[in-house]
């Protein structure tokens, strides 16, 4: 359905007034996620203030997911119906996915000295997103060292392979010892996190999920006019 719609409504979502309004629900998001992150929301009793990182670095690995996951349904129509529009979408997503996975695991990385003592632990959670960030690595890779159509098939099969990793990360928690804690946010069951909290991380996973936007809009419109470019070479 999403899809349907990009694709039925390629002039607006490409056009500048549409990017405006995006980029003013960012500023927006963002500015009430910093402040209720930085300002309002308390600091943890044991963190102290290390906590706030986990108002980036948790929405980074939830966006990181979400695009990476999209990227493998999209790559599942390119192969089964051949869809153009599928893999300008799929192309265009994967930059804002493959920063995103990046922040996750810097922050992570930063996060982890002062609740862990170490920059980094193969614990099953870190190390399963740092897969994640192999498959983002080598689905971008593919675009420019293969031809357009064998970067098409083996990009496509990278994303379906490398989906078998999101729920991976998402219940290593359950499955394995971990220095992660189980899930705080449970759709059915509530939440464990103060709204005081929850607020800010519910802001500041908005804001990036509308950069993200930004940057696929971006990319999105580069390879429309590439398209077009090579359209007017071959008249």
């Amino acid at each position: 359905m999403l899809f349907k719609l990009i694709e039925k409504n390629k002039n607006i979502i490409t056009s500048p007034t549409f990017k405006k309004i995006i980029i003013i629900l960012f500023i927006i998001c963002l500015t009430l996620g910093l402040f209720e992150a930085l300002i309002l929301s308390p600091s943890d009793y044991l963190q102290s203030d290390a906590v706030r990182i986990m108002y980036v670095h948790v929405p980074a690995a939830w966006i990181s997911l979400s695009i990476f996951s999209i990227i493998a349904i999209l790559s599942l129509g390119i192969l089964i119906f051949k869809n153009k529009n599928f893999v300008i979408i799929a192309k265009s997503l994967a930059p804002s996915g493959f920063i995103f996975n990046l922040i996750a695991l810097v922050t992570g990385s930063i996060w982890g000295k002062p609740t862990w003592g170490t920059w980094w632990a193969w614990d099953p959670r870190i190390t399963s997103m740092l897969v994640l960030f192999l498959f983002y690595s080598l689905y971008l890779l593919s675009w420019r060292i293969f031809d357009k159509q064998k970067a098409i098939n083996i990009s496509s099969c990278l994303a379906l392979i490398g989906v078998i990793n999101v729920p991976i990360i998402k219940y290593s928690v359950n499955w394995w010892a971990t220095l992660h804690q189980p899930s705080s946010i449970k759709i059915l069951s509530g939440s464990a996190i103060h709204s005081s909290m929850l607020t800010p991380l519910f802001l500041m996973t908005a804001s990036f999920a509308l950069f993200s936007v930004l940057i696929f809009l971006m990319k999105y419109n580069t390879e429309l006019i590439k398209l077009k470019n090579k359209g007017l070479n071959r008249l």
